[in-house]
C-alpha cells in the first residue's frame, strides 16, 4: 500500500473548502431577500446588531461581527448614507467612536422580519436543525479552529490569532459547550 504524501493537498480532504462553499452559498440565497430591503449581507448582520444593542462603539461592533476596522468603515459610511445609523465622536473619550441605530434604521427591522423565514424555507431545515443544532454546531466549530490557534499563539509558534477565544464570550456568553465536548484536532 502506497500513501500519498499529497493527500492532505487534495480539495476533498480540506475543512476549509466545505466551509467556504456553504458559506458562499448561503450568502447567494440571503441576496434576494437583501436587495428588497437595499442591504449587503455584511450590511444586514450590522444592522442586526444596530436593531439589538441601538448604541454601540466600533470596537465592540467590529467584535462582536467578526469583522476588522478596515472592512467594517466601509459599511458604516453606507448605513450612515442610507440614514439607518449615525456616527459620533465619543465626548467622554474622543478615540471612541459611537454608532446608534436612527428611526429610519430601527423601522427597518420591521421590514426585515421576512428574511430569517424565508431563508429557512430555503433551507429546508426543520426548526430544530435551524435553532439549537446550528448553534450547538457551530459553537463547537468556531472553538475547535480557535483553540489551537490560541494556544499556538501563547507558546509563539504561529503568529497574530485571527480571533480570540475571548470573542467567543461576546458571542455567546460562554466560549465552550456545555456537552463533554473536547475538541477537534484540526491539524
Amino acid at each position: 500500500m502506497t500513501v500519498d504524501k499529497y493527500a492532505s493537498l487534495k480539495l476533498e480532504n480540506q475543512l476549509c473548502f466545505p466551509l467556504y462553499a456553504v458559506s458562499k452559498e448561503i450568502i447567494r440565497r440571503y441576496k434576494p431577500s437583501l436587495d428588497k430591503l437595499d442591504l449587503t449581507y455584511t450590511q444586514y448582520i450590522t444592522m442586526m446588531v444596530m436593531w439589538e444593542k441601538k448604541q454601540v462603539n466600533v470596537k465592540e461592533l467590529g467584535e462582536k461581527l467578526l469583522l476588522d476596522s478596515g472592512t467594517l468603515t466601509p459599511v458604516l459610511k453606507k448605513l450612515e448614507h442610507k440614514g439607518y445609523i449615525t456616527r459620533e465622536r465619543s465626548r467622554a473619550d474622543e478615540r471612541n467612536l459611537i454608532v446608534r441605530v436612527t428611526d429610519k434604521g430601527m423601522a427597518l427591522e420591521d421590514e426585515a422580519l421576512f428574511v430569517p423565514k424565508q431563508m429557512a424555507c430555503s433551507l429546508a431545515l426543520t426548526k430544530e436543525e435551524s435553532a439549537y443544532g446550528r448553534e450547538r454546531s457551530f459553537r463547537r466549530l468556531i472553538t475547535a479552529v480557535c483553540r489551537p490557534y490560541e494556544e499556538a499563539c501563547r507558546t509563539g509558534s504561529r503568529g497574530r490569532p485571527f480571533f480570540r477565544l475571548s470573542v467567543l464570550h461576546n458571542i455567546w456568553g460562554a466560549g465552550r459547550p456545555k456537552d463533554g465536548y473536547t475538541g477537534y484536532s484540526l491539524w
